[in-house]
């Protein structure tokens, strides 16, 4: 449950000074040229972009694999099971590539972006509805208390002498019963959060000030158009060796 704990972003890295929302058009269009083909090539090319890209976001590398392990091991599962369902070794190190080149942008998105800044962003730039944006930015900062509500309930468990031993089957069972009392632990702060929230007029239905401006600056567009020039380079890689072909055909 410890994971439930997100890393706190990196806020000296170059990419957390751009615009959130040029971060997620940036992403939003590496993904989109990544679907739109079942070739290796695409990805392939576009994935050793984005790793030469890495230096210039400021992200660490460190942070870089502190992050990425996890998706690393659901890649490699993934490349696995296509491996011997499909039994095409061309067809599973294609799914591995695009699977990697549609996470990392993510992944360094995450790494340097303030989770407020990414509400304010949204509210600003895409007018997405405050209750949403902010509601969810709370739901967020709440995860971290699930993981100590976890570590806590356990704690009480074990000074009640229920313990699960050496039993697998008791340990299942303690394990959803205290998996249970966590989520009633989370609706009951929920519903605080809610109630307070409504007191402090984020449904008022009035048009709210902006604390914290969120302008798309020239450095955001070009990020934006770097990515759009990333997918283009390729995209003409592939169609150059003869490999791009769209999907859904």
């Amino acid at each position: 449950m410890s994971l439930l704990a997100p890393l706190a972003p990196d806020t000296s890295a170059a990419l957390a000074r751009r615009n959130p929302v040029a971060k997620l058009a940036a992403t939003t269009i590496v993904m989109a040229g990544l679907l739109l083909t079942l070739d290796p090539v695409t990805p392939a090319v576009l994935l050793a972009i984005e790793l030469a890209a890495v230096p210039a976001t400021g992200v660490r590398w460190a942070t870089l694999v502190r992050r990425t392990w996890p998706l690393l091991v659901g890649v490699a599962g993934v490349t696995i099971a296509n491996l011997l369902i499909v039994g095409s070794v061309e067809s599973a190190l294609a799914v591995a590539l695009r699977l990697l080149g549609i996470a990392l942008p993510g992944i360094l998105v995450l790494a340097t972006t303030d989770p407020m800044d990414l509400a304010d962003a949204l509210v600003q730039r895409l007018h997405v509805s405050p209750r949403f944006a902010y509601g969810a930015l709370a739901a967020l900062r709440l995860l971290p208390l699930l993981a100590a509500d976890w570590h806590q309930i356990a704690r009480a468990r074990r000074a009640r002498g229920l313990e699960a031993g050496w039993s697998p089957v008791v340990r299942v069972q303690l394990g959803f019963s205290q998996v249970f009392a966590v989520l009633v632990a989370a609706i009951r702060r929920g519903v605080r959060l809610a109630t307070a929230m409504e007191a402090r007029g984020f449904d008022a239905g009035v048009p709210r000030t902006i604390a914290r401006p969120q302008p798309m600056r020239a450095a955001d567009w070009a990020l934006v158009l770097a990515a759009i020039a990333a997918v283009g380079v390729a995209t003409a890689v592939a169609v150059v060796a003869g490999t791009w072909s769209l999907a859904f055909t």
